[in-house]
């Protein structure tokens, strides 16, 4: 479980599951209170990680008081309650969206300054996949035709005071019809592009790091397929 919390990555990994140590600069077999969190950096490994642990890191990770982190993963013994517990903090809500194929291009949006993809809300009781192609086809005025699932992304962030835990369901889709294409200004969407991989990479380092990852893994499985 990987969740960005003020754009850091904070990972849940069973105990059970090897990680390659090489990955990262700090690593701390035993975590306790001796430990200050302030002096933590770059990428950052915490083995047999308590609830208490997780909790004060958290907390921490969400008031931003180390910038020094690129990423915080905690190997637990058991997975199912840590992440359960997690998730306790916030309020979770569900979206879906999609990566849009148009031959070697795929389409991205440009929403709050940012690059971003088309995304959306599930409404109640609506499946996730249905989703994904309403909100692609009302934010873009285009016509898809869904494929396979890529991938769910977890993020944070705080609204009306707060925490939210938002889980989005990613698809893979191709282009029907894109002739009345605009970008949905309600929606506070400035504009539409259909980007090649080269263009991608040089938007997404005006993006989240959360639609990196999904960008990334979306490569990923293309290059699979």
């Amino acid at each position: 479980m990987k969740i960005y919390i003020n754009d850091i990555p904070f990972r849940i990994i069973s105990q059970s599951k090897k990680v390659p140590l090489s990955s990262f600069d700090v690593i701390i077999t035993e975590a306790n209170d001796n430990i200050n969190f302030k002096d933590l950096r770059e990428n950052v490994l915490i083995e047999h990680a308590s609830l208490r642990i997780i909790d004060s890191y958290l907390q921490q990770l969400k008031a931003n008081t180390n910038k020094k982190i690129d990423s915080l993963t905690f190997h637990v013994d058991n997975f199912k309650e840590a992440s359960a517990f997690v998730k306790s903090k916030y309020i979770v809500i569900k979206a879906a969206g999609g990566i849009v194929e148009k031959e070697d291009k795929i389409l991205l949006i440009f929403r709050f300054k940012k690059w971003d993809l088309p995304k959306g809300k599930l409404e109640q009781t609506e499946k996730p996949k249905y989703t994904a192609i309403r909100e692609v086809e009302e934010e873009c005025n285009i016509k898809v035709k869904l494929k396979e699932k890529v991938c769910n992304s977890w993020h944070t962030y705080k609204r009306n005071g707060k925490n939210i835990l938002k889980k989005t369901y990613w698809y893979r889709m191709e282009i029907k019809d894109d002739l009345e294409m605009k970008p949905q200004m309600q929606e506070n969407i400035e504009d539409l592009r259909w980007m090649d991989v080269v263009e991608v990479k040089h938007a997404l380092y005006n993006s989240y790091p959360s639609i990196r990852n999904v960008v990334r893994k979306y490569y990923e499985h293309k290059g699979r397929l």
